[in-house]
C-alpha cells in the first residue's frame, strides 16, 4: 500500500519581473495514515509554497516539477474534475487567520455545509445540519455555535471552525499551515490537542507547518526542517527537537527556551542574520552565512541530505557520519 502521501523531487519556481525565483528546489517528503509530520522553518523558507502543491493552489506564475502522489495518483497530471474530487473530500486544508478565511456575512454553519453541499449535493438538508452539529461537537463547540457569524466568535473558537471545515468531507489528509499563529498560548494549546485528538481518533494523516519547532516537537511524530527551499534535516520529532543534527534546526530549537533550564532563562539563544532571498542564493550551503560551524567548503557545493542511522537525515557536511 502507497504512502498517504508522496513528494518526489518537488521543484516550484515563481516567474517574476525580475527573472525565475526558486522558492522550492528538489524536496522529497512522505507521510503515511494516521501520521502526524511537521514542516519546519523560518518566513520564506518554502513551506507553504511546498503545502500549496498538495492541492495544486499555486499562482499561475508558478512552475512545478517533480511528483506530487496522493495515495499513489500525481496530482500534478490530474485532470480537473480528479483535483476537484481530491480537494475537501481526499485533502482539505487549514489555513493561518480564520478571520481572513471565512466569510464574514454568512453564518459558520453554512459555511461548514458548504463542501458536504457540493461534494455530495444528494445528502438531504437534515442529514447536513447533523453533520455540521457533530463537526462542532468534535472540534469542542456546542451545536448551536452554527448560526453565529464569524465575528461573534473568539479566535480560538474561529480556528476550531476552519478545522471542522477541513474535516466536513471525511478527508484522509489535512495540510494546517500555521494554524495557531494568531492565537495566546492557552488557546494555542487547547487547538492543537483538538488535531491531535482528531488524527488519532480517525485515522488521517496531517501535515503541520510551523515555524515553532517546540509546537512540532509535541504534536508530531517526525519534523522536516527546511531552509532556503531545501530540506536539510528529517528524524522523529522528539530527536529533532531534543538533539538536531544540521545548525540550523539546532538554532530554531535552542530559540524556544525549556521551563525550568536556567541557561535558556540567562542566556537565550538567537540566529543572527536573515534568510536569504530566493532569487539570490549564496553559492554552496544556502546556511552557511550564518552558519556558526561554516567553513571554506560549505561554500563550494550544495550538500545532499545524507542519512544517519535508520531514522535520521541531514544536509551538512561537518555532521560527523
Amino acid at each position: 500500500m502507497p504512502d498517504l502521501l508522496t513528494m518526489r523531487d518537488v521543484s516550484v519556481t515563481y516567474r517574476t519581473e525580475g527573472g525565475d525565483v526558486p522558492a522550492v528546489r528538489g524536496v522529497d517528503l512522505a507521510l503515511s495514515r494516521g501520521e502526524i509530520v511537521g514542516l519546519a522553518g523560518e518566513s520564506g523558507c518554502g513551506k507553504s509554497t511546498l503545502a500549496s502543491t498538495i492541492l495544486r493552489l499555486q499562482p499561475p506564475s508558478a512552475t512545478v516539477t517533480g511528483q506530487v502522489l496522493f495515495e499513489g495518483e500525481d496530482v500534478l497530471t490530474m485532470s480537473w474534475g480528479d483535483l476537484r474530487a481530491l480537494r475537501w473530500a481526499g485533502a482539505s486544508m487549514v489555513f493561518q487567520g480564520a478571520l481572513h478565511s471565512l466569510n464574514p456575512v454568512r453564518r459558520i454553519g453554512d459555511q461548514i455545509a458548504e463542501p458536504i453541499r457540493v461534494h455530495s449535493p444528494e445528502t438531504p438538508d437534515r442529514e447536513v445540519e447533523a453533520r455540521v452539529g457533530e463537526l462542532l461537537e468534535q472540534v469542542g463547540l456546542p451545536p448551536t455555535r452554527a448560526r453565529a457569524y464569524p465575528h461573534q466568535l473568539s479566535g480560538g473558537q474561529r480556528q476550531r471552525v476552519m478545522i471542522a471545515m477541513a474535516l466536513a468531507c471525511r478527508p484522509r489528509l489535512i495540510v494546517a499551515d500555521e494554524p495557531t499563529t494568531a492565537l495566546d498560548v492557552m488557546v494555542q494549546a487547547q487547538v492543537l490537542d483538538v488535531l491531535s485528538a482528531l488524527v488519532h481518533e480517525l485515522g488521517v494523516g496531517m501535515l503541520m507547518i510551523s515555524h515553532d519547532l517546540s509546537v512540532l516537537a509535541d504534536l508530531c511524530d517526525r519534523i522536516v526542517v527546511m531552509y532556503g527551499g531545501r530540506v536539510v534535516e528529517t528524524g522523529p520529532a522528539e530527536g529533532v527537537f531534543g538533539g538536531a543534527l544540521h545548525p540550523y534546526a539546532g538554532a530554531l530549537s535552542a530559540a524556544f527556551p525549556r521551563v525550568g533550564d536556567p541557561r535558556a532563562r540567562f542566556a537565550p539563544s538567537g540566529l543572527p542574520g536573515d534568510p536569504p532571498d530566493p532569487a539570490q542564493l549564496p553559492p554552496g550551503c544556502a546556511f552557511a552565512p550564518r552558519c556558526p560551524r561554516a567553513i571554506e567548503e560549505c561554500t563550494r557545493a550544495v550538500p545532499e541530505l545524507r542519512s544517519f542511522g535508520a531514522d535520521r537525515s541531514a544536509a551538512c557536511i561537518r555532521v560527523a557520519s
